[in-house]
């Protein structure tokens, strides 16, 4: 094996267990309530507390790589994140629990960036393509597998079972990379923390707020969602978590129409029908029972539409940046993604308090919904400020 493949191979252990570990609690919610005595909404930062200490690190990670190199920062990444997920299996508390968590997403924050600029170095500019697509079919695994996985544990064992459940793949990653990155001597010049002049460009605004609407609020829609579809709805921990099968499916299907339709149609036609099918799923939820095929059909809906936006999003949002300018635009880039998560996450969580304390329950669920999806349909009204047909222009002139 190639030494740039086994950097690609450590990259994207890493990436999956971050995906796992996005995914994976929400299935957990239930049992973790009863555990701890506690609602809905405070449960919401055990997945917002992981998305925040990925979020707040991210700035730091060129800083660690210049003092110390890549290769030790991404130990000290995998130990932190061994760490933490073996003592937020063991929490007494949710308070502890929260705290290994954010902790954990600290080690996760360190790894994915660092791993990526690392990767992404060892490949030429024409073979990127097909890493891209090796890290899209992991963006679709770990989602598919992590929920249906964590809901047979939670059935089988406890719910802590699904934080023990990462430590093995932690360990593996860990000893791979001690045995192939190579130590390399830290770079002697330094670097802006982030540079925030690239936000000029209107195609990389235009792809941070999909990330921010779409797949940020789906974010925000799964982490709550799956404690209604068992409280509210009837539904089983493993029944929940094997509704991200039928949405995997349908997210691998469209990332192969965007790679093929982009190039042809541009950005804006990919984005409506994106923000329509999610927010037409997001909205199905509100009549689910366990005794109807409605939550197949809405996470279904979910995939094809936050996927659509998802993968336009990546495909456009450094096609006018400098060569000169990636290392500074994938560093905005990752962190506008993690703040995706957490905000959506977040604003969900505090949207269903708000209505919980005036309205009756099942309709402060509806309302929440309802609130996602006019959220996830905001891209929708800027869409029509790009310029759709510079855009193919952009394209016809990148082409050899």
């Amino acid at each position: 094996m190639t030494y740039r493949s086994k950097v690609a191979v450590v990259y994207l252990l890493g990436f999956f267990l971050d995906l796992i570990n996005m995914f994976i609690a929400s299935v957990a919610f239930p049992a973790m309530a009863h555990a701890f005595n506690t609602t809905p909404s405070a449960l919401a930062w055990v997945s917002n507390g992981y998305i925040a200490g990925l979020t707040l690190v991210i700035p730091f990670s060129s800083v660690l790589t210049r003092r110390i190199g890549s290769k030790r920062v991404i130990l000290l990444s995998l130990f932190l994140f061994s760490a933490a997920s073996a003592a937020a299996g063991l929490s007494a508390t949710l308070e502890g629990l929260i705290a290994w968590r954010v902790l954990q997403g600290v080690g996760g924050g360190l790894l994915i960036p660092v791993g990526q600029a690392l990767t992404w170095q060892q490949f030429k500019p024409h073979e990127r393509a097909r890493l891209s697509s090796a890290v899209m079919l992991v963006a679709l695994l770990a989602p598919a597998c992590s929920p249906a996985v964590g809901g047979a544990l939670v059935q089988a064992f406890s719910w802590r079972w699904i934080f023990f459940a990462t430590l093995p793949v932690a360990i593996v990653t860990f000893v791979l990379a001690c045995a192939w990155l190579k130590t390399e001597a830290p770079p002697v010049k330094t670097a802006r923390l982030l540079n925030l002049a690239l936000l000029a460009n209107p195609l990389m605004r235009f792809s941070m707020l999909i990330y921010l609407c779409v797949p940020g609020i789906f974010i925000g829609v799964n982490v709550t969602g799956m404690y209604y579809l068992q409280s509210e709805a009837g539904m089983t921990p493993s029944a929940t978590g094997m509704l991200m099968l039928p949405w995997s499916v349908a997210s691998f299907i469209a990332i192969t129409a965007t790679g093929r339709y982009f190039n042809r149609i541009g950005p804006r036609p990919l984005v409506v029908i994106g923000c329509l099918l999610q927010a037409t799923g997001i909205l199905l939820l509100i009549n689910v029972s366990s005794a109807t095929l409605l939550p197949v059909v809405a996470f279904t809906l979910m995939g094809a539409g936050g996927s659509l936006c998802s993968s336009t999003a990546q495909s456009g949002a450094f096609l006018t940046t400098r060569r000169e300018d990636m290392p500074d635009a994938s560093a905005l880039w990752n962190l506008n993604r993690q703040l995706s998560f957490f905000a959506g996450a977040l604003l969900l969580a505090q949207a269903l308090s708000t209505l919980q304390a005036c309205l009756a329950p099942l309709a402060a669920w509806h309302g929440m919904f309802i609130c996602a999806a006019a959220m996830t349909l905001l891209p929708v009204l800027y869409v029509f400020r790009l310029n759709n047909a510079q855009v193919l222009t952009q394209l016809h002139q990148e082409k050899p």
